[in-house]
């Protein structure tokens, strides 16, 4: 009898091992970063004269699990910011290991590229710009699901 419930708590224990590990393991692709997210951002624009301008804001991006995305995004220089939203759009890619790079279109400004990282399964993500003279970071959560 002890014998016998020494194995089954050694298979238990086994099985549980094994589900924990399946429930973290995962691979990420484009498909993982599906849905809209909401971003808070904030950095600095390094001018050639040494000076720095304050960039903070926010931005809803919606992306479709494919490599596209759209977004709108208000974002303050030194504290001013024209009002209403401002859209753009773009492209990213999700490699295997969950990290990423995206790239931002908007018009009238040069193209912005960032490189991020998709964490909680893909309900966060951590951004930052690549572009020299800009030292920006953005944090972002997924505010609704993607359709399945």
């Amino acid at each position: 009898m002890k014998r016998m419930f020494c194995v089954a708590i050694a298979a238990l224990t086994i099985g549980l091992i094994t589900n924990s590990t399946q429930a973290y393991a995962s691979s990420c692709s484009n498909a993982s970063l599906k849905g809209t997210y909401v971003f808070t951002l904030r950095g600095q624009l390094l001018l050639g004269d040494g000076s720095s301008q304050t960039i903070d804001g926010i931005a809803k991006q919606t992306f479709d699990g494919n490599g596209n995305f759209t977004q709108v995004d208000a974002v303050a220089t030194n504290g001013v910011m024209a009002p209403g939203w401002r859209p753009g759009s773009g492209t990213y890619s999700v490699n295997p290991d969950c990290t990423g790079a995206q790239t931002i279109v908007v018009s009238g400004l040069p193209d912005l590229h960032l490189q991020f990282v998709l964490a909680q399964s893909g309900n966060t993500i951590h951004q930052v710009v690549t572009d020299p003279g800009l030292a920006t970071t953005a944090e972002g959560e997924r505010l609704q699901a993607p359709n399945r």
